[in-house]
């Protein structure tokens, strides 16, 4: 039989319930339990992580590949589009015979069917079902009832209630308040749902007995099921955190599972690669950030894998490259850096400042890596400046370009609707063999993720070769290009998929491991990098 651990949030947004839900399911993991995770989000439609099948999730699902074994699906993360989308549907169809359809029971039905599905299809001993935002959201609300329903009709100890909350410290007090957290829970049980355990989030250390017992008195939970989240070097640190504070075994005892010794030996072999260095490399983010930060979370992330493999710490600051755009001598600021990475992204705003950044980055050998859109205006560069196609540009941000280097996929001309249209998921990728890309992957065939609707044109291919770029990365059926590199330079590569998204921190992305080590080797001054 399947269990059940559901996870809420409380005070505000931001605290760290991801964090924790992959805590509790790593803590799970070492003691030999098949876990998997299910994001229930009360937006109509999030995105920003691109799974294996082509589903785009929300940024927890990619926080939980990080941590757990295994891949996710689109099963794994239940929207409110999805669950009213398919109860009108349903209803359409005659499938309620004419009642009266309402959030309880047919939304909450949904709700709970597709939290079953997924213990269903994944058999595992534990789903872990985190609810987005804040106990007290008006569109939470059918999911915590859904919560409610569940811990009723499963079996007795077959479900567990994880409260993440803020335990704030004020200045002008000094000490920790517990009464948000109070508050919070008040909230839970108003709509009859009971926490077991209280993962308080805390900024200046674990919290002290007085204060856990506080909590438990005034929550209703034991003194021992009440812990700290605290700030840690590294995010990974945060199992063994937790771990130390005896939370695996209490999780284990409520659940009613086995007590099994749990092996920490890799994940302590990982953490240490992290806090070991003191070596750091900085790399340039050239891009478009204000409004789109969360975007950029698994980029971050890969860049911090590689600098763990290459034995150095990795400073990533952002550049809005709309300010070259605006004075080109404002480019020498990437002197500072040593490395620079232009990301995915879609429209003209900065556009222009990004392909300034990238024609430095190649005319002074600065180690380089572009993704997605990246690797688009690093082609447009290169015709421009390289190949001497005057007004080279993509369609997307110049129509009338005289001359479109990138231009739409084949099959995305006929289509009209934009939302979830892209080339999305795991597509085979094929790899000259001695090339740049097959040294890093160690293999000519792989399998990355996508989310693009342009490619390079093919009518400009053999100008762009005959000039000297490499494009040693294609398409299955040689459609496509999907990598480009400069042979002759220290590290300048270009990819059409997004390899963050299959970043792990015990197995980093290849090309950002590229790009870490070239950045690190150069600063040493070795002659070319070592990979």
């Amino acid at each position: 039989m399947t269990k059940y651990i559901f996870i809420t949030g409380g005070v505000l947004s931001g605290i760290g319930k991801g964090l924790v839900t992959c805590s509790v399911g790593k803590m799970l993991e070492v003691r030999g339990f098949n876990v998997t995770a299910v994001k229930c989000d009360p937006y109509i439609h999030g995105e920003v992580f691109v799974l294996e099948d082509g589903y785009e999730a929300d940024m927890d699902l990619g926080t939980y590949e990080r941590f757990l074994s295994g891949e996710f699906s689109g099963l794994n993360n239940i929207t409110s589009g999805q669950v009213y989308q398919e109860v009108i549907r349903r209803e359409r169809k005659g499938g309620y015979l004419g009642r009266c359809v309402q959030i309880i029971p047919h939304v909450t039905d949904e709700i709970k069917r597709r939290i079953r599905l997924v213990a269903g299809k994944s058999k595992t001993d534990i789903v872990l079902v985190e609810c987005g935002g804040t106990v007290g959201d008006i569109e939470g609300l059918p999911f915590l009832e859904a919560f409610r329903q569940m811990r009723n009709e499963e079996k007795k100890g077959d479900t567990l209630l994880v409260h993440v909350t803020l335990v704030p410290v004020l200045d002008a007090v000094g000490e920790p308040k517990t009464k948000p957290t109070q508050h919070s829970v008040k909230e839970l049980r108003a709509i009859s749902l009971n926490p077991d355990i209280i993962a308080a989030r805390v900024e200046t250390g674990r919290l002290d007995p007085e204060h856990r017992k506080k909590i438990a008195l005034y929550c209703s939970v034991e003194e021992r099921a009440v812990f700290s989240s605290i700030n840690v070097p590294t995010l990974y640190e945060l199992p063994l955190e937790l771990e130390g504070q005896g939370m695996g075994d209490v999780v284990c005892e409520y659940l009613g599972l086995d007590s099994c010794v749990p092996d920490w030996t890799d994940w302590y072999v990982m953490v240490d690669r992290y806090r070991a260095p003191t070596d750091v490399v900085k790399i340039a983010m050239c891009g478009k950030y204000a409004e789109l930060a969360d975007c950029y979370v698994s980029v971050n992330e890969a860049l911090r894998h590689a600098a763990a493999k290459s034995g150095c710490r990795v400073q990533i600051d952002w550049i809005e490259t709309e300010v070259f755009e605006e004075d080109l001598r404002h480019v020498k600021m990437l002197e500072d850096y040593d490395g620079v990475l232009v990301p995915g992204g879609f429209g003209q705003r900065g556009a222009e400042g990004k392909i300034i950044a990238i024609s430095y980055c190649r005319t002074k050998d600065k180690p380089f890596l572009g993704i997605c859109y990246g690797f688009q205006l690093a082609t447009i560069e290169y015709a421009r400046h390289v190949v001497g196609l005057e007004g080279a540009a993509s369609i997307e941000c110049v129509p009338e370009t005289p001359h479109p280097v990138i231009d739409l996929l084949p099959e995305q001309k006929e289509i009209s609707e934009l939302g979830g249209t892209m080339r999305l998921g795991a597509s085979p990728v094929i790899l000259e063999e001695g090339s740049l890309p097959h040294r890093l992957y160690g293999s000519t065939r792989i399998m990355e993720q996508h989310r693009h609707r342009w490619e390079v044109n093919p009518e400009y291919w053999d100008r762009l070769e005959k000039a000297g770029a490499a494009y040693p990365g294609w398409s299955k059926e040689k459609r496509l290009k999907e990598v480009p590199w400069l042979p002759d330079h220290y590290f300048f590569l270009g990819t059409q998929y997004h390899p963050e998204f299959k970043s792990r921190p015990w197995a980093p992305s290849p090309p950002y491991y590229g790009l870490v080590k070239a950045a690190y080797d150069k600063k040493k001054g070795k002659p070319e990098p070592e990979f």
